[in-house]
């Protein structure tokens, strides 16, 4: 089943094209990363699928032209995590993840017991029980970065959208963070979406890239296909080499220039 259909999206700031004409289909369980140089349009492209921003072009999630939903229930389908989110420092991180309830409670509704049991099962996976009851200000950086995931993950929704999940984080964490994103999607048959800077990440994680480039399309498909080192060179202005793990996945490796 196709989880995510874009066609023809495009969105303008001021009159300014930053994504252009965007097409592609995403299948349910699957894993995309959006990559591309700074400035490209994969953050604006993820808000677009979130209803953050107008867009031209129409939009399918689960078969559902999203035009036709209310904010309410797009967010009953779409998990999104910005970037860099604002985390308010004196709520502790129980109260920030059961914020992900909120598109399921009713107007003035309270949380209900079933509430809390999936706020408490989404903090044990992502190994923050014993952290639930600290203030979101006295986590470290990839404390942070798992809550908010957590927070996504109470949401239920079927498609999440992570704006660069591993934004801060060193690799041991970066890494960690990934799996455990990787082994809920195997899990919970979750589509994902991330953009993310880190290229080799993005090979060995998602099944399909696409490479972004002022706002369109370059070419999608693996990692092997998407990452030549001709084609970093002409969109990142990067000299790499791309050299291949022993288990198949591409590694972009930065060259010194002389």
């Amino acid at each position: 089943m196709t989880a995510l259909r874009l066609d023809g999206v495009g969105v303008a700031y001021g009159g300014k094209a930053a994504v252009r004409d965007i097409s592609l289909a995403l299948e349910r369980g699957g894993w995309l990363a959006v990559v591309g140089p700074n400035g490209a349009g994969k953050s604006t492209l993820l808000k677009a699928v979130a209803g953050l921003v107008p867009h031209d072009g129409s939009i399918t999630v689960y078969g559902t032209p999203t035009d036709t939903l209310t904010r309410r229930q797009r967010a009953t389908l779409v998990g999104y995590a910005a970037q860099s989110p604002v985390l308010p420092d004196k709520l502790t991180v129980t109260d920030y993840v059961l914020l992900g309830r909120t598109p399921h409670l009713g107007p003035l509704a309270r949380e209900t017991a079933a509430d809390l049991d999936i706020v408490r099962e989404a903090l044990d996976r992502l190994d923050l029980g014993g952290l639930a009851g600290r203030n979101l200000d006295t986590l470290s950086g990839g404390e942070r970065q798992r809550a908010v995931l957590a927070r996504v993950l109470a949401q239920r929704a079927r498609l999440l959208l992570l704006d660069e999940p591993t934004s801060g984080l060193d690799i041991g964490h970066a890494q960690a963070l990934l799996e455990r994103l990787d082994g809920l999607r195997r899990e919970d048959g979750i589509t994902v979406v991330t953009t993310l800077h880190d290229l080799t990440f993005a090979a060995q994680y998602a099944d399909t890239l696409v490479l972004m480039d002022h706002g369109e399309v370059v070419v999608a498909g693996s990692g092997h296909e998407v990452l030549t080192a001709a084609r970093l060179r002409t969109h990142y202005a990067a000299e790499v080499e791309v050299l291949t793990t022993t288990a198949g996945h591409p590694v972009v490796a930065p060259i010194r220039s002389r």
